[in-house]
């Protein structure tokens, strides 16, 4: 399911690459988001996976978990039928299906990409996608299709449940701190 990840920044999660955002009164990079469990559900409104499972699901996610500890984001990433996908049809869309979650409109860097460059970072290959998190900002979770609730509950329950105390950024400081690990994060030391 879960596979611990022991190595240092090369393994942080891509950072989101958004045209705008719904939901929020500002933007989200995953950088603010350090110290939560990350769920980032990445889809389209004409995908049929995403709007019979993985909208609500994401949406249930939301309600339940405590947003101090895990952070919901959806990703409306846009790969096909672009001209009826846009912003003014999102937000319609996002109104009737009242979802409260904050979504981020993935970006592209030209009109001759197909695929929008969150979706590219991150390798997807297609929607719906699940993505998690940990609180130290490293990828632990990709799937492409869905995922059962129980299967989801018990992965963000055993990211919760890590020790992960990160700092932001270390500085060449910290890292060379003996208060610090290797990727950043406080760690206590025993008095012996």
């Amino acid at each position: 399911m879960l596979e611990a990840k022991t190595s240092g920044y090369e393994d942080l999660a891509p950072e989101l690459q958004t045209s705008g955002w719904l939901n929020t009164p500002q933007s989200i990079t995953l950088a603010s988001l350090r110290g939560k469990v990350i769920v980032l559900h990445s889809f389209q409104m004409l995908c049929p996976g995403c709007v019979q499972v993985g909208i609500p699901q994401t949406q249930r996610i939301y309600d339940e978990f405590d947003p101090k500890e895990v952070a919901v984001i959806g990703l409306h990433t846009v790969f096909e039928h672009h001209s009826v996908m846009g912003r003014d049809a999102l937000e319609v869309f996002v109104r009737e299906y009242r979802l409260h979650f904050p979504i981020g409109i993935d970006k592209y860097d030209d009109q001759q990409q197909k695929l929008p460059l969150t979706m590219r970072a991150y390798q997807m290959q297609g929607t719906p996608t699940l993505i998690l998190i940990d609180k130290a900002g490293q990828l632990r979770l990709h799937k492409f299709g869905h995922i059962s609730d129980l299967t989801l509950g018990l992965s963000i329950g055993t990211l919760l449940s890590e020790k992960i105390v990160p700092t932001k950024t270390p500085t060449a400081t910290q890292i060379n701190d003996a208060n610090y690990d290797k990727n950043g994060c406080s760690v206590r030391v025993k008095n012996t």
